[in-house]
C-alpha cells in the first residue's frame, strides 16, 4: 500500500489542483486496491438485481396484456410463480451469458446495451424453438411484451446508473489509480485526455518516461515522474496502481511488452495499450490472425454503402415526425421573433457542406439584422471562442429572445428542413462557414467527408468551451468511427447538453 505518511510519498504525490485529476496526499492516506475497487462488487450486484427486478414488472405487464390467457410457456393461469421466479431467473441467466455483467463492459461505451440486445434476442430465440420443438404455446403477453420491455427497462435503469456513476466520479469519487508509459508528447496528450474525461474514473498519479541524459526532472506536464520505462513493474508494486497505460515507443516493442505483460500478471494491475491510431476505434479494428500473429487490421471508414442509405432514411423520416410534433412550438418561436424586434423571423447563411459544397442554413434570427457587418469590429474586441471561431459569451448582437433560443439551442430547430431536404443529418460535424473553412488543417478537412449535423460530438463534449484543437479531435473521432449506435447515444446525451446549456453562447 502507498504510505503517503512517508516523506518519500508525499513528495511524489501532488497535492491537488484544479482540473489536474492528481491523488492528493489525505485522499490516499490508507487507500489500497482492494478498498478503491470495492464498489465494483456491489455495482454489479445492483445491476442484477435491478435486472430481475425489471424482469418481474415486464413479466407482470405481459400477463396483463393476454385479454384471454392460454396455457402455454410463461402464460395462462396460475403463471404468477413463473413471472415472480421462472422469468427473472431466466432474464438474469441470459444477461450471464452474454457477459452483461462483465467490468470490461459497464460504465463506458455503448457494448453494454448491445449485450443487452443481445440477452432478449437470445432468450426469445431460445424459447420460441423450444416452443416449437416440444409443441408447446408461447404466450403472446410474453413474445410481443414482456421480453421488449424487459429489455427496454433494463437498458434505462443501466443508463440511469451508468449517469450516477459518471456524476460521482466527477466528484472524486470510485477512481482507479493509473500511470501513463511513454514518450513525454504522448503522456502528456494522454494525460490531457483523461482529465477531459473524469466519467472514465482513471486519476494518473505519474508516469514512466524514458532516462534523458543530463535531466532529473521529478516531476513532468504536472506529474511525477515515478520511473524509466525499464521501472513500470516496480512502480506498480511501489504504489499499488490499478492500471498501466502504455503509449507507442520503440523502446516498447512487442517482447518488452509481452514480458511486461507477464510481469503485471502477479500483481492487481490491468494494462492499456494506446494504439497508433489514437482516433480509429470500435466497428473498424479487428484483430485477424495472419501468419501466426493477431495483427490488428483497420477497415476503411464507411462513407457510402447501405448504412449510410440507412442513415439518411432515418434522418428524414425522424426530421419529418420531428416537425409535425413540435410545429406548435416552431410557430410559437416565430411570432416570439416577430413580435419583439424588427426584422426577418427566420435568418438564412451559406456554410460548407459535404464535400466542401455552400447551402442555405435555417436558423430562427437571435441577433439584430445586418449583424455579419460588425463581426469584425467584435472579432477585434473580444474572441471567448477558440483559435478559428468567433464567439462572445455577452454578444451584444443578440436579442432578448435570441439569448433565450440560444441558451437552449431553439433558434436552431428549422435546422430540421435542412435535414428534410438532404443537406443536413441529425449527427454530423457542425456546418462552418466559409472563413472558418479556409484555416482548415489536413486533419479537420476529413470532416467534410459527411453531411453536418445539428448535433454532434462537439455539442456533447463542451461545444464553444473547447479549444479549436479538441474540436478537431472530436469532429475526426466522429467522421472515422460512425455508426448508426453512436448516432442515438449521441442524440440522447444531446438533450442533457441543451438542458445545462454549457458552452451555448
Amino acid at each position: 500500500m502507498l504510505d503517503v505518511r512517508s516523506d518519500e510519498a508525499v513528495r511524489l504525490v501532488p497535492q491537488q489542483r484544479n482540473r489536474r485529476g492528481s491523488w492528493s496526499a489525505a485522499r490516499l492516506r490508507g487507500e489500497g486496491t482492494e478498498a478503491r475497487r470495492a464498489w465494483r462488487a456491489d455495482y454489479v450486484r445492483r445491476l442484477v438485481a435491478l435486472d430481475a427486478g425489471a424482469a418481474v414488472v415486464a413479466g407482470a405487464l405481459g400477463q396483463l396484456a393476454e385479454a384471454q390467457p392460454v396455457s402455454g410457456v410463461l402464460g395462462g393461469a396460475g403463471s404468477l410463480a413463473a413471472v415472480i421466479f421462472l422469468f427473472p431467473l431466466l432474464w438474469v441467466t441470459a444477461m450471464l451469458v452474454a457477459r452483461s455483467y462483465e467490468e470490461r463492459f459497464l460504465w463506458t461505451g455503448p457494448e453494454e446495451f448491445r449485450r443487452v440486445f443481445f440477452a432478449a434476442a437470445m432468450l426469445l430465440a431460445t424459447v420460441g424453438t423450444l416452443s416449437w420443438a416440444f409443441r408447446l404455446e408461447l404466450a403472446r403477453g410474453f413474445a410481443v411484451v414482456a421480453l421488449p420491455l424487459a429489455a427496454v427497462l433494463t437498458m434505462g435503469h443501466r443508463i440511469l446508473q451508468r449517469e450516477l456513476l459518471h456524476r460521482r466520479r466527477a466528484k472524486g469519487e470510485f477512481q482507479q489509480t493509473a500511470i501513463v508509459v511513454g514518450h513525454r508528447g504522448g503522456v502528456a496528450e494522454l494525460h490531457d485526455q483523461l482529465i477531459r474525461q473524469p466519467k472514465h474514473g482513471y486519476r494518473v498519479i505519474g508516469c514512466c518516461v524514458p532516462q534523458q541524459a543530463g535531466s532529473s526532472a521529478a516531476t513532468f506536464h504536472g506529474l511525477p515522474v515515478l520511473g524509466s520505462l525499464d521501472e513500470v513493474v516496480d512502480v506498480v508494486r511501489r504504489y499499488e496502481v490499478d492500471t498501466v497505460a502504455v503509449l507507442p515507443s520503440p523502446e516498447l516493442d512487442g517482447a518488452a511488452l509481452r514480458r511486461l505483460g507477464w510481469d503485471l500478471e502477479e500483481t492487481q494491475a490491468e494494462l492499456l495499450l494506446a494504439p497508433a491510431v489514437t482516433e480509429v476505434a470500435g466497428p473498424r479494428v479487428r484483430i485477424r490472425a495472419v501468419a501466426g500473429l493477431p495483427l490488428v487490421h483497420v477497415e476503411r471508414p464507411e462513407f457510402k454503402g447501405h448504412r449510410r442509405i440507412v442513415k439518411g432514411m432515418f434522418d428524414r423520416t425522424a426530421a419529418f415526425v420531428g416537425i409535425v410534433l413540435i410545429a406548435p412550438v416552431l410557430i410559437a418561436l416565430a411570432l416570439a421573433v416577430k413580435l419583439t424586434s424588427r426584422g426577418p423571423v427566420f435568418y438564412k447563411h451559406d456554410r460548407i457542406g459535404l464535400g466542401g459544397k455552400a447551402f442555405p442554413v435555417y436558423k430562427f434570427r437571435s441577433m439584430v439584422p445586418d449583424a455579419d457587418k460588425i463581426v469584425d469590429t467584435l472579432f477585434e474586441q473580444s474572441n471567448e471562442g477558440n483559435d478559428v471561431q468567433f464567439k462572445m459569451k455577452r454578444d451584444p448582437r443578440v436579442t432578448r429572445i435570441g439569448a433565450i433560443m440560444r441558451r437552449y439551442s431553439l433558434d436552431e430547430l428549422p435546422q430540421l428542413f435542412n435535414v428534410l431536404n438532404g443537406s443536413m443529418s441529425l449527427v454530423g460535424p457542425r456546418p462552418h462557414v466559409t472563413r472558418e473553412v479556409e484555416q482548415y488543417g489536413f486533419d479537420m478537412r476529413r470532416r467534410l467527408l459527411v453531411k453536418p449535423g445539428i448535433t454532434g460530438l462537439w455539442q456533447v463534449s463542451g461545444r464553444s468551451d473547447l479549444s479549436w484543437d479538441e474540436s478537431v479531435r472530436i469532429d475526426v473521432r466522429y467522421v472515422e468511427n460512425w455508426t448508426l449506435t453512436f448516432d442515438l447515444m449521441i442524440l440522447w446525451k444531446t438533450f442533457g447538453a441543451v438542458l445545462r446549456g454549457s458552452g451555448a453562447y
